[in-house]
């Protein structure tokens, strides 16, 4: 039985059974949200033609691919124009209906939502003059508080929502920190229920810094995986490292090459983070001596604001690291020819984009059985890889972070399970996968927790970068079927 024969089906099922979930869902929520979902589905759908052509022996060329983009992007301007019309028009009336409601009853002044308690109400981590001055903040027009719960070390404050989550988080944050400083942060979430709940919970409980051990941790594993890295650069010219320790300045350039990317990656969370004023922890940098690292991970260690905000730092760091990836990969395979690193064939069929690419580039010379290739093509080939393992959708992995965003807690655990089950399958022949797995098992198998306003969802265009991340994580990691690689004039295997 061939993989990737067998995978290619399956995935395109997939993607059209998450697509039409996508459809149901967004039916829920009414006619914006199917023209976001139709948005969004645009930037998957020419590859999802492309593919199932080719299942039926139907093969595109460069120039028909390129006009099936070009017909798919006219279509997504189009739909995104329409949705930005039908948005406008949800806001306008909603504010009309706010102003209605606001006309036929009297807004009673902050407090007026507090828990009426017969009995006081005592906390673990919350005194009781706290929090009555943490029950001031609520009003009618903001959150109407009808039951207070302890919750751990804070409060559950259950009620009614009655103003846009975006409008209400500012200005409950702003009187809680008028109220008790900044002893406490503040949390819109949606409860079991999937109703609008506060929870309030001490800053050091959801502010933390790195400890001293974290950051000796941290250092050893770059150290370990910049090891790792010379190890595959010495690999890649023909020699081991631990053989010919002398010849490791041969094997830097290829090391520095990765570590570039992984440095770039890693600086666009930061960069993303610091415009929302999130604090991250060092980068965890995870060893590999397949491809000398799996990647980094990091903690967010203080409050994000919103979901738009969790999306943007997660979404930052492989936009960067994949797209100067793809760019050392693009220049790699050009300066490829005649000369260089001598690798079979066969071994670009383990992935559809950059087998698709060297095509496309390198033409003809993909029917001999072995290849000339620059070293740029390793380096580029593996940053890809390193941004698809951080793309897959679970835990607290940024495609973990990229789903919850975008479809909530709910849907990111259940991407967890699905990844999860997903890399215990890979893991019978790649045993990659099963480090991987067991790595976001032990980990960072938990959903991130929640931003300070999960009740207010993302836009359209950050839906549709998550689509696309996702798929091209796919296309990264997904083995080119026999059908495909034939149309490639790849050598039979």
């Amino acid at each position: 039985m061939n993989i990737a024969a067998e995978i290619t089906p399956l995935f395109l099922l997939g993607t059209l059974a998450f697509l039409g979930w996508g459809f149901w869902r967004a039916r829920r929520r009414g006619s914006l949200a199917v023209w976001v979902w139709l948005q969004g589905s645009l930037l998957l759908l020419p590859w999802v033609v492309f593919l199932g052509l080719l299942l039926f022996g139907v093969y595109l060329n460069f120039a028909g691919f390129l006009l099936l983009l070009l017909v798919f992007t006219g279509l997504y301007i189009a739909v995104g124009r329409k949705t930005r019309q039908l948005a406008q028009q949800e806001l306008q009336a909603r504010r009309q209906q706010l102003a209605q409601m606001e006309e036929q009853q009297e807004i009673p002044s902050e407090g007026a939502g507090e828990t009426p308690a017969e009995q006081p109400l005592v906390l673990r981590g919350i005194s009781a003059e706290d929090l009555q001055a943490i029950q001031s903040i609520f009003s009618l027009d903001t959150f109407f508080v009808t039951e207070t719960i302890p919750y751990g070390e804070g409060a559950i404050f259950k009620g009614n929502l009655r103003r846009d989550a975006e409008v209400v988080v500012p200005l409950l944050l702003e009187r809680l920190k008028e109220r008790v400083g900044g002893r406490y942060q503040l949390f819109l979430v949606e409860d079991a229920s999937e109703k609008p709940a506060v929870v309030v919970l001490p800053d050091e409980i959801v502010n933390y810094r790195t400890s001293t051990g974290a950051k000796i941790l941290a250092a050893g594993l770059m150290l370990a995986s910049f090891l790792a890295t010379l190890e595959v650069g010495a690999n890649l010219l023909g020699f081991r490292l631990l053989e010919a320790p002398g010849r490791w300045v041969e094997a830097l350039p290829v090391a520095a090459g990765i570590f570039a990317i992984l440095l770039v990656h890693e600086t666009g969370h930061r960069w993303m983070a610091g415009k929302y004023g999130v604090r991250l922890s060092p980068a965890f940098v995870i060893p590999s001596l397949g491809i000398g690292t799996l990647g980094s991970l990091n903690r967010i260690q203080s409050p994000v604001p919103n979901r738009k905000a969790l999306f943007d730092i997660a979404f930052a760091g492989p936009a960067a690291g994949g797209l100067l990836s793809l760019v050392v990969l693009l220049v790699g395979l050009k300066l490829s020819g005649s000369s260089g690193l001598y690798v079979p064939t066969e071994i670009f069929r383990s992935s559809i984009l950059v087998g698709t690419l060297a095509r496309l580039v390198l033409g003809s010379q993909l029917q001999a059985e072995l290849v000339p290739i620059h070293p740029f093509v390793a380096v580029g080939w593996i940053g890809l890889a390193i941004t698809a393992l951080s793309l897959l959708p679970a835990g607290q992995l940024d495609g973990g972070r990229i789903v919850q965003a975008v479809y909530g807690r709910k849907t990111a655990a259940r991407a967890t399970v699905i990844t999860l089950i997903a890399l215990a399958v890979a893991a019978i022949s790649n045993v990659l996968a099963l480090y991987w797995a067991l790595l976001i098992l032990f980990i960072a198998r938990e959903p991130e927790r929640p931003p300070q306003d999960e009740i207010t969802e993302t836009d359209g265009q950050r839906d549709a970068l998550a689509l696309l991340a996702l798929f091209l994580m796919v296309m990264t990691l997904l083995p080119i079927a026999p059908a495909l690689a034939g149309f490639l004039n790849f050598p039979n295997g």
